[in-house]
């Protein structure tokens, strides 16, 4: 699967491939990535070098502590960056907005209830898919709507889990 890791301006494209191999930009690299000691510490072989980091949620993405620099890196798969682009990228600031699963997947979470105000960047959803946990976040300020998920259902790409005023 392709992904979009973009730190700062620059984005970057990393395909992980089978068999302990990426494509970073076009550049293949024998890679191995696992988690030590079930901590937000993580050590990265590529190519003929070591890495370690420690990664945590940050609050428009990902924040990597790797020697020493904190980046704050935020990744979409492919699917994402398109559903996104093909939203038109903007959030209309009134109206009604719908929070569409950009995947399928298992709700894990509903951290909010109808009726609830909520700001920008807060968790509306937490979905997994492909045993990763996504935030589905607000795209803008405003109130929980109809809720139509609840944890444990499943749900298709694209079916409207909650509705924002």
């Amino acid at each position: 699967m392709k992904y979009i890791a973009t730190i700062g301006d620059k984005s970057y494209e990393i395909e992980i491939n089978e068999g302990g191999e990426i494509l970073a930009d076009g550049k293949r690299l024998p890679a191995e990535f696992q988690a030590i000691a079930e901590q937000a510490v993580y050590s990265l072989l590529l190519g003929n070098r070591s890495f370690e980091a420690h990664i945590s949620p940050g609050q428009e993405g990902l924040d990597v502590l790797l020697r020493g620099q904190l980046y704050e890196v935020s990744v979409e798969d492919e699917r994402q960056r398109l559903l996104r682009k093909a939203a038109g990228g903007d959030v209309a600031q009134t109206g009604e907005y719908k929070l569409k699963a950009p995947m399928p997947g298992l709700v894990v979470d509903v951290p909010v209830q109808e009726g609830d105000e909520v700001i920008k960047g807060q968790n509306l959803v937490i979905l997994e898919s492909m045993k990763m946990q996504n935030e589905l976040k607000s795209p803008r300020d405003g109130v929980v709507g109809r809720i139509r998920v609840k944890s444990g259902d499943s749900v298709k790409q694209n079916s409207v889990m909650l509705t924002l005023f």
